[in-house]
């Protein structure tokens, strides 16, 4: 889930065949993802593996790729999808607003995808796929038929008959009630298996699970913002209400846009819009808390996605989604799973990372 939006995003509208990999630098990380590893989103009946892989990057030229969409990046993205599927991470987000048709020289984000699984299933008819992807709550968007028009349009660009996800983004200006009802009746016409929100505050996520229990229907998922370094849905009560509710949290950004990989620091932070987000002065007081996750890392021989992609499993009901745009972050992902912090290593990286004053977050959180 995008933290950022440029005004062009806003204007533009299963089982796999499972390999061993090993994780990259990491020679005890291989990991055989089986289906009964897998877990329920909420109180749906659809199952999706711990880790699921987020595809906001894909074809994006608005916030990733230096404003920039070529063929050795789409086959870097293609390259990423297909080694997730080889190591049965087969969960995937997307969104209508990725890659904005109206953002020079992006590419829709569901066509990649769709793309993509078309391409793996000629060549695997038995690969299956489990695709999320999600509502723009825009201004000049009103009522229920605009979720299924909306839907509707997404199955055509990712060339699905259904998906196993369909989210609201973010909270609506207006037209709240239209937009869960437009999922409910998504569900009733066979277009989605299951329906969740994203960025919902306490209160929204409340009143949707509502809304939707008079209809029969399980609110699946709350998709938010959730890192080690960024624990507002802790904060906010939205993680303990999912926990009470049965609605399972999906974690965007739980790398932190890569921050916590360790590839950057005070004297090479990232590039673009990154950058104005996490200035050298947030890195040089990030130190500390990344030297403690490489410790730890070590010890398991286990990189620093790893670890922080397994702290955040580690807390309950909660799939994280990080971005891959390569091969080799893909794989690494699934070795973020098969083995366990212990509790006082979860404790002392919450310490840690509580003395770091977290970043602004999407401002809808807060709607």
């Amino acid at each position: 889930m995008a933290l950022h939006f440029s005004s062009a995003c806003f204007r533009g509208l299963g089982h796999s065949r499972i390999h061993r990999v090993r994780a990259v630098a990491s020679e005890g990380s291989a990991t055989l993802i089986t289906d009964e590893e897998k877990i329920k989103l909420g109180g749906s009946d659809l199952k999706v593996t711990k880790i699921g892989i987020g595809a906001w990057s894909w074809g994006d030229t608005t916030y990733w790729n230096n404003s920039q969409w070529d063929e050795r990046k789409e086959k870097a993205a293609r390259d990423a999808f297909n080694a997730s599927v080889d190591g049965g991470l087969t969960f995937f987000d997307t969104a209508e607003v990725y890659g904005s048709k109206f953002a020079l020289g992006a590419i829709n984000s569901e066509v990649l995808l769709g793309r993509f699984i078309k391409e793996r299933k000629k060549r695997d008819p038995g690969a299956e796929v489990d695709v999320a992807t999600k509502f723009a709550a825009l201004p000049w968007r009103f009522g229920r038929q605009s979720v299924i028009t909306a839907v509707k349009d997404s199955l055509s660009r990712l060339g699905l008959s259904s998906v196993e996800l369909y989210q609201l983004h973010w909270p609506g200006i207006w037209g709240n009630e239209g937009y869960i009802d437009g999922l409910g009746d998504a569900v009733e016409q066979g277009l989605v298996k299951a329906v969740g929100v994203s960025n919902y505050s306490e209160k929204r996520l409340r009143e949707a699970y509502e809304k939707l229990k008079k209809r029969g229907i399980p609110l699946a998922s709350n998709q938010v913002n959730y890192s080690l370094i960024y624990r507002a849905p802790e904060e906010n009560g939205v993680k303990a209400a999912c926990d009470e509710l049965g609605v399972t949290v999906i974690a965007y950004s739980p790398i932190a846009q890569g921050i916590l990989s360790g590839k950057y620091g005070p004297e090479n932070p990232p590039t673009g819009p990154r950058g104005r987000i996490y200035t050298p002065e947030f890195l040089t007081k990030l130190q500390p808390l990344l030297n403690k996750i490489r410790e730890i890392g070590d010890k398991y021989d286990k990189t620093n996605t790893q670890v922080v992609l397994n702290w955040l499993v580690a807390q309950g009901n909660v799939v994280p989604i990080p971005g891959a745009k390569n091969a080799e972050q893909a794989t690494e992902f699934v070795g973020a799973l098969g083995w366990s912090l212990n509790d006082d290593e979860i404790a002392e990286l919450r310490s840690l990372a509580s003395k770091i004053e977290p970043v602004v977050g999407f401002p809808v959180e807060k709607l």
